[in-house]
This record gives structure tokens, sequence and C-alpha cells, in this order.
């Protein structure tokens, strides 16, 4: 299932969602012409690889955890960049408005950080870094998830499109979540391609954290268009 857009009203503009995707989207296109060694390096640098926490390992100095927080900001490839981007354009706008701008982005960043400390826990031995918004996004999506959980979502669901509530879509989200970090737990295969456990710890830090970043009263304006 492809989301297509919510019906959830807005009632500011969600500058804050917005700048996001334009740094994410920036990096990732500066890093794609950047030679392929200095790249790398920066992926390494400035993703999270589990193994230099865990022992040292890679050659890296540490860093104070910086890169819990800056493999936010960084993609694999162009799949990876627009479904997450997607993913934020269409539900992280109602999520501002309930928060207001600068404690979303602090509710954005630090469920990022805790999803990717889950991530850290379950698979300490990666020696790959882990990249990318989701975890954060998961955040997000659980925030959604409890304020808005009637509105519809729009989704593609090849060959047809239909509208499903919100709880329904983001509920086999997580589901699906659940079910691919339990795999890859059990599984003996060496490497992951992607961080299952990272999006439920953001989806449960988001859960959890949501209520502490609400406005008082939710804005009565006129909904933007």
């Amino acid at each position: 299932m492809i989301p297509i857009r919510d019906t959830a009203p807005c009632y500011s503009r969600p500058y804050v969602t917005w700048g996001l995707i334009v740094v994410c989207t920036s990096i990732f296109i500066a890093m794609k012409l950047m030679p392929d060694q200095m790249a790398v390096g920066l992926l390494n640098r400035y993703g999270m690889v589990p193994l230099r926490y865990s022992s040292g390992y890679v050659g890296l100095p540490f860093d104070g955890y910086l890169s819990f927080m800056t493999n936010l900001f960084l993609h694999a490839g162009w799949l990876h960049l627009i479904v997450n981007m997607w993913f934020l354009w269409i539900f992280a706008d109602n999520i501002e408005d309930r928060m207001g701008r600068f404690p979303f982005l602090v509710f954005y960043l630090v469920c990022g950080v805790f999803a990717t400390f889950l991530q850290w826990y379950f698979d300490p031995m990666l020696d790959i870094p882990v990249i990318g918004a989701s975890g954060a996004i998961a955040g997000v999506l659980a925030a959604y998830f409890f304020l808005y959980p009637f509105e519809q979502v729009i989704v593609f669901f090849p060959p047809i499109v239909i509208n499903i509530p919100a709880i329904t879509f983001l509920g086999l989200w997580v589901l699906l979540q659940l079910d691919n970090a339990t795999t890859s737990v059990l599984s003996e295969a060496p490497t992951i391609t992607v961080a299952w456990w990272a999006h439920l710890g953001g989806f449960a830090a988001g859960s959890v954290l949501y209520r502490l970043f609400l406005k008082n009263k939710k804005n009565d304006e006129v909904p933007l268009l």
C-alpha cells in the first residue's frame, strides 16, 4: 500500500517539515556529486556504525555519540530518500501543527536518537553505517496514530485507490516492522539492509513522548488548503 495523502486539516504552514525535507535532499544530492571515496568516508563518519560504539572498531575517533543524530540526515539511495521524505510530507505537517515548530523539531530529533539507540542495542556488532530519517519519522507516525486515528489515508492498493483509517494503515505498518525486526533477530543472515529496530524504537518513543510536546489547545484558525 502506497499512501497518497491524508485528510486531516492543517492550520499552519509546516516550515520545519519542509526544512527537514530540503536539508535531507540537499545533503543526499551533494553526496551524490562527491567522489565515491569522500562520500563513503562521510557515511562512515556521520552514519551510526554500531561496532564503533561497541568496541571502538573501524578506526574512527569517539564522537560523543554525535552520529546517533547526524545519521538521520543521510540516505543510501534515491528510493530510500523518496520513501522517507514522502512519509514526512504526508504525516508530519499535522504533527508540527499540533506541537509548534520548535517543539516538533525537538520531538523529531529525540525520537530519531532513541530509534538509533535501539538499533545499536539489538545489533551492536554491525560494522556498516545505519543511516536514514525513518526512525525519527516513525516517531511522527506514532503521534499521528494517536492524534488522528480516524482520519482517512488515501492509499494506492494496486490496482485501485482506497481510503482507510489512519489507525488501520499505521497499525499495519507497525506490525510489518515488528515482523521484520523479530525475523532479523532469528535469521542467520550476516547483515541487515533495513533498520527495523530503529523503526520500532522511533514509534515507541513517539507513542510515549508526543503528549509532552503538544500545544495547550488546538489552533482554531481556518485550515490551509
